[in-house]
């Protein structure tokens, strides 16, 4: 193969002895972009398949695509536009998001890979995608830099980069953001748009479905509306039912696991028919699952194996208290109609305190087995 050769011949220029070999990092992380990585482990107890770090990110990649592509729909349909039109709008709104976020998160990444003469990880093909999509389309790009460099430089690089983070990436970034600026990410400006193109409006601002909830005890938009997701929110957040096909292309693989998503979505659900039986709203439980950040969260951010539980038995307890904490939180603080995000933040920090007390209980258990057969 042609590409193969040319890399095969600059190799030696980027390897051990060669003039450009402190940029050896730089050099790797595109071989493994373009290739399968030829490197497999030579000690230790490891399980050696096909499904190499790339192969899991670009599943998650996928998997983000039906939302994604609905959110490009979305946007130019907030604005008034319709068919390939709005779609085209869209994709023209989010695309320098996404430019921005993978190229100061991948400048990060490479220059601390560089000075410590590590290797560039897979972990950001998924994280630079994230990142605009849990923004609103309306955040301006200086917000996505800032908000992206915070997120790499002290949520992953300080712990040793990925695989040793504690927080999820994409939701520092998002709750960065959110709290050093929110006006422009509250949603009572989550919509506006400043472009005159393709006929779209000059300015168009209102609530979210949840702001609505929140102040009204109502919305405007329909359930069938909500889980379509033709309502104003987060760039990737609207549509439920494309976040489910996602979620189903998760589970079909093995990348995500279940017993985290359903678990979320049944404490969340729970606790809203909980509120619901208090008085606290109105309104069916069911519409804290179809608005907001619900759905996405507990898809593909509750999910990452990183941050979340690694024992069976805690990523039920992790994933059915983020549900719980995520609509305690939209209840109970009424200037906050979002809680999914603080939610899952409080859960990563938790998540290894549970799978400590699962292991434990599991060993005193074996323990006790051991005692009664003697």
């Amino acid at each position: 193969m042609g590409l193969r050769k040319i890399v095969d011949n600059l190799k030696p220029t980027f390897s051990k002895g060669g003039k450009l070999s402190f940029l050896a990092s730089t050099f790797d992380a595109f071989e493994t972009f373009l290739f399968v990585p030829n490197t497999t482990t030579s000690r230790g107890a490891h399980i050696r398949d096909c499904n190499d770090m790339k192969r899991t990110m670009i599943v998650v990649v996928v998997a983000l695509i039906p939302a994604f592509l609905f959110g490009c729909y979305n946007t130019g349909l907030q604005v008034g536009l319709e068919s390939w039109t709005a779609f085209f709008y869209g994709l023209v709104r989010i695309l320098p998001m996404v430019a921005v976020s993978y190229i100061v998160g991948l400048g990060i990444e490479f220059a601390f890979a560089q000075a410590r003469g590590h290797e560039v990880n897979e972990g950001f093909l998924v994280t630079g995608l994230l990142i605009p999509m849990v923004m609103p389309i309306s955040t301006p790009l200086w917000m996505v830099a800032l908000g992206t460099a915070f997120s790499v430089v002290f949520v992953k690089e300080v712990f040793g980069g990925t695989g040793m983070n504690v927080f999820n990436p994409a939701i520092v970034a998002r709750a960065f953001v959110f709290f050093a600026f929110t006006p422009q990410m509250s949603g009572e400006t989550v919509w506006y748009s400043t472009w005159k193109m393709m006929g779209a409006a000059d300015a168009t601002t209102g609530a979210t479905a949840l702001e609505q909830l929140a102040t009204t005890g109502n919305m405007q938009w329909s359930p069938l509306e909500a889980f379509l997701g033709f309502i104003p929110g987060s760039f990737g957040e609207t549509s439920t039912l494309c976040i489910l096909i996602g979620a189903a292309i998760l589970l079909f693989t093995g990348v995500a696991s279940w017993r985290t998503m359903l678990s979320v979505f049944v404490g969340g659900y729970l606790m809203a028919l909980l509120l619901k039986v208090c008085g606290l709203f109105d309104y069916p439980a069911y519409y804290h699952l179809i608005t907001g950040g619900f759905a996405f969260g507990a898809v593909f951010m509750a999910t990452d194996p990183v941050t979340s539980a690694q024992t069976d038995t805690g990523k039920y307890i992790v994933g059915f208290l983020i549900g719980v904490l995520a609509i305690m939180i939209r209840m109970v603080n009424p200037a906050y109609p979002e809680g999914m995000m603080l939610s899952i933040l409080f859960m990563n920090a938790l998540a290894p305190l549970i799978d400590y007390f699962v292991v434990e209980a599991n060993i005193r258990r074996r323990k006790n087995r051991v005692k009664t057969v003697k």
